[in-house]
């Protein structure tokens, strides 16, 4: 796999650290630790024998942590953080490690429908910082809704890709899912998105929403 022409097998760790930001869909983190804390690991890739802590790392978290809009649960534990708040902790982390580009792993599993929208939105925001963010979602609705351009995958093959509203059709939608639907232009139209009606279990009817 190639990073900016570049063998990310064959790049020191630390280097990778400083290009690419990962955050896997179960991030774990000792017991006990604050917020803060976590965010301070963003800047590791950036520590060295010859570079510690500096005025410049602590305003890079304090940064971070604004933006994620955790500053005010900064000195919380996270096991005591919501659901939502948690998961802006852990991005504010990715945050503060600076790097071009950003991968997350359904970061909106296993979150209310209003902590999935907090975090979106925050990516949003990232990306309009001029970060380049890469999402793995399930939810396809969100998806047309917050993505800028869409990968399709289906048995690990790229079955299509461009913006939501050129690529997404009932027939990938059939693909994808095996169900029947009808699309739905979002009724914002500055979205761009696209909603799911009348969904069926193709070849026979499960529900209607």
């Amino acid at each position: 796999m190639l990073l900016d022409g570049k063998d990310i097998q064959q790049l020191p760790v630390r280097e990778l650290a400083r290009l690419l930001a990962l955050l896997p869909q179960e991030a774990v983190a000792p017991e006990g630790l604050i917020v803060a804390e976590l965010v301070r690991f963003g800047r590791q890739p950036h520590q060295g024998w010859l570079r510690q802590w500096s005025a410049e790392d602590q305003e890079v978290v304090r940064e971070a942590l604004v933006a994620a809009d955790v500053m005010e649960l900064s000195e919380r534990t996270l096991d005591t953080l919501s659901g939502g708040q948690r998961q802006r902790a852990w991005i504010a982390m990715t945050i503060a490690q600076q790097t071009p580009l950003l991968l997350l792993d359904e970061p909106t599993s296993a979150l209310d429908l209003g902590h999935q929208i907090e975090v979106f939105e925050l990516v949003r925001r990232l990306a309009a910082g001029g970060r380049t963010v890469v999402m793995v979602l399930h939810d396809l609705a969100s998806a047309c809704r917050y993505a800028d351009h869409l990968l399709a995958l289906h048995n690990g093959q790229l079955v299509a890709a461009g913006p939501p509203g050129e690529v997404v059709t009932t027939g990938l939608v059939r693909r994808l899912y095996d169900i029947d639907c009808t699309l739905i232009p979002d009724p914002d139209p500055a979205t761009g998105s696209l909603l799911l009606g009348n969904v069926r279990r193709a070849g026979r009817f499960e529900e209607a929403c």
